[in-house]
């Protein structure tokens, strides 16, 4: 019998790749695809569906609320939850909203409709700090860095499901831990999220940076968005459950980068950066928080021996190969056909800007 999936967050980054995936399988027989802003671009067996997970309002009434949710899941074989809220940084309150209680709703609802699977886009940002020179598996304790909003809701969510679990043991909970995701649809989308329309695309030629700061615990994983589908699309038809770390090697640091770029490394304090970063972000110049740069510092590598044992998972592409096209993607400035993923928004860079970097979802 062909499998009917849920994916909700269907047009970002990870949800159209998703998305693809799950289309291109013939044990997958159809798809809704959730998302707040409907695309106009058509995708094999997929309906797309209109639903906030921040939205305010009547909680009962609303696209998002538990009972509308509920309605959308009956019948679906497995629900992949995607849905998040990166921006805006200056109001945590907001992104808590959508990515806490949003997620809260999406787990009540696939256990009132007795969806038999739930899986959900946890990350290595719900990791502990943790060491750069050895990969912990998925025991490795998942409190986050609490200081960064998207750390902290990340482990929020995963004390959430551990109580979910216990409720529902007839629910198969599926928890992914994806590294830094990317692919040159992605680019423009990544690039109004972290780094914010001051960005020359000149400085992302080879070439054209001559010197790579090496800042001490910026050692980082990072994975191709289509090679997390993978893994997604795998576990709904796989009878797995519990976490699963998704990262390709080698790790990614300062000497990686100066060999991309043919620059020199430079052994530079944190605080530099740090204080560089604060300044840029107060000032609503930069919309990535600087407490989420604290985060990745502390973040631990990741074994990722049970994805391939368990799901007979392996990442088909490097680390340096995901970063030269995603590299490639921000130079011409690359976008997919979703909203999210558009290459530019309503007046370009400098409609961002007048938006408020940081500021908006």
């Amino acid at each position: 019998m062909s499998k009917h999936v849920v994916v909700t967050g269907a047009t970002g980054n990870v949800g159209t790749s998703v998305i693809r995936a799950l289309g291109a399988d013939p044990e997958v027989g159809s798809v809704h695809g959730l998302a707040r802003r409907i695309p106009e671009v058509s995708e094999p067996r997929t309906t797309w569906v209109q639903s906030d997970l921040g939205a305010a309002g009547d909680p009962d009434k609303h696209p998002g609320s538990v009972d509308e949710l509920a309605k959308l899941f009956e019948g679906a074989d497995a629900v992949i939850h995607l849905a998040w809220l990166f921006q805006p940084t200056h109001r945590p309150e907001v992104t808590w909203r959508t990515n806490v209680l949003g997620s809260i709703r999406v787990f009540q609802a696939a256990a009132r409709a007795r969806v038999p699977a739930l899986i959900h886009a946890s990350s290595v940002g719900a990791y502990s700090p943790g060491p750069k020179d050895v990969a912990v598996d998925e025991t490795w304790p998942t409190h986050g860095w609490p200081d960064a909003a998207y750390c902290r809701e990340k482990a929020y969510l995963e004390r959430v499901l551990d109580v979910h679990e216990h409720r529902h043991p007839e629910q198969r909970v599926v928890r992914m831990r994806p590294a830094f995701l990317f692919k040159q649809e992605s680019a423009s989308e990544q690039r109004r999220l972290f780094a914010g329309p001051l960005l020359p695309h000149r400085l992302v030629r080879p070439k054209a940076l001559p010197v790579v700061p090496d800042i001490p615990g910026l050692r980082v994983q990072a994975l191709h968005t289509d090679d997390a589908a993978r893994a997604y699309r795998l576990a709904v038809l796989r009878d797995v459950r519990g976490a699963f770390n998704l990262a390709a090697d080698p790790p990614v640091d300062a000497r990686v980068l100066a060999e991309m770029f043919g620059a020199k490394v430079v052994r530079t304090p944190s605080a530099v950066a740090r204080t560089a970063l604060r300044a840029g972000w107060g000032a609503r110049l930069l919309p990535a928080s600087p407490h989420l740069f604290d985060a990745v510092l502390g973040l631990p590598l990741m074994d990722c021996t049970r994805a391939g044992e368990e799901l007979g998972w392996v990442a088909e592409r490097t680390s340096v190969q995901v970063l030269e096209e995603f590299l490639h993607g921000l130079r011409h400035g690359s976008g997919g056909s979703t909203p999210p993923l558009a290459e530019k928004v309503p007046g370009g860079r400098a409609g961002e800007a007048a938006t408020g970097m940081g500021t908006r979802p």
